[in-house]
């Protein structure tokens, strides 16, 4: 029901342009891309650019090329290794015990107590 105002939220110049009065649109081509895991994204590039051959999977992120039959692979990622993993493979236990050993031994001594 639209009790009397039809054309409410709507203003002069709102409804889209004819294409004579904006410029002809770009001519586009559509590329399909394939992942490993089987996956189709459609992109949608301007006839004149270069076409990528690699795009990221929009469903699971793996790079997906244009030829369905030999997609690629998924490159290996390095595994997240955290700050004190690097630090262990720097030193031994030895000198990780001495380091603290001689940590403690500032802290005591900045504090002026005595350790046992």
């Amino acid at each position: 029901m639209s009790n009397g105002h039809a054309i409410r939220g709507t203003r002069i110049g709102a409804t889209p342009a004819l294409h004579s009065e904006r410029g002809e649109p770009v001519p586009r081509q559509n590329v399909n891309y394939w992942c490993a895991n089987g996956h189709e994204t459609v992109r949608t590039f301007a006839l004149y650019v270069e076409v990528p051959q690699v795009w990221d999977c929009t469903c699971c992120g793996w790079p997906a090329s244009p030829d369905q039959d030999n997609p690629p692979e998924r490159e290996s990622a390095k595994p997240y290794k955290s700050h004190l993993t690097y630090v262990r493979e720097r030193r031994s236990e030895e000198e990780a015990e001495d380091l603290l050993a001689e940590a403690l031994a500032a802290r005591a001594a900045a504090r002026g107590e005595r350790l046992i």
